[in-house]
């Protein structure tokens, strides 16, 4: 089974599958205010807006990036 883990900024989830990053560095370069692998969590989707995460989400070259929107009460 694949790992997948979430962060979650309140109208988004960010979900990340490690095993298929390839570590091509756009999430880091795009948004680096959400995304630092030197950080514990590594990723803060509060740091953005949620038009800012899908953009990038969506350029993530490997798919290991994803995103699913939370239903608002």
């Amino acid at each position: 089974m694949e790992k997948k883990i979430e962060y979650t900024n309140g109208e988004l989830t960010i979900v990340w599958q490690p095993e298929l990053c390839q570590h091509a560095g756009v999430c880091v370069k795009m948004l680096p205010e959400v995304y630092n692998p030197k950080d514990r969590p590594w990723v803060k989707p509060g740091n953005a807006t949620t038009e800012q995460l899908i953009a990038q989400i969506n350029k993530c070259p490997s798919g290991a990036l994803s995103y699913k929107l939370n239903n608002k009460g």
